[in-house]
């Protein structure tokens, strides 16, 4: 038998205000988003903001349905929009934020598996990593260099 040792580094930043000019915008565009969501049921929101390789910024935020399998979180509505509307366009940076309607949020709220996956598609498809950053409504922000860091056992099409 052999054993496999699985680690993951996170940066963890004691708020918004330390990082970065570019990344405090592209965090903001997720917070402005987030607050957009539509989340009748759950009364959670998250907003995301994906940076391109063209400079363009593309946003999601979770929709909801009453037939809970239905709706899309933010992660997956801002990429499936950036693969459609720019194909050839390699994802750079992901900034995510999200927000109870039920109690304040300050710990960093990461992406749900669902959205890992769909994001580790897209990393695989461009052959380089896409740096992630997640906060709740406050506090903490968490960057991971790459989805792997999140899902270091990916299902690519080299399972298949």
């Amino acid at each position: 038998m052999k054993s496999l040792t699985i680690t993951s580094s996170l940066e963890v930043y004691e708020s918004l205000d330390e990082m970065p000019e570019e990344i405090q915008v592209l965090m903001q565009k997720a917070i402005e988003v987030r607050d957009e969501a539509y989340a009748p049921y759950s009364n959670f929101k998250v907003g995301a903001a994906i940076h391109l390789e063209n400079d363009k910024v593309v946003v999601g935020s979770n929709q909801e349905n009453a037939s809970y399998p239905s709706g899309l979180c933010a992660e997956r509505t801002a990429v499936y929009y950036a693969g459609a509307k720019f194909p050839h366009s390699k994802i750079l940076k992901i900034a995510i934020s999200a927000k109870s309607m039920r109690q304040k949020v300050d710990s960093p709220v990461p992406p749900c598996g669902a959205c890992r996956q769909a994001l580790v598609e897209y990393e695989v498809k461009q052959e380089e990593p896409i740096e992630l950053y997640f906060m709740g409504e406050t506090g903490k922000v968490m960057k991971a260099e790459s989805v792997r860091d999140l899902l270091p056992l990916v299902f690519d099409s080299n399972c298949l």
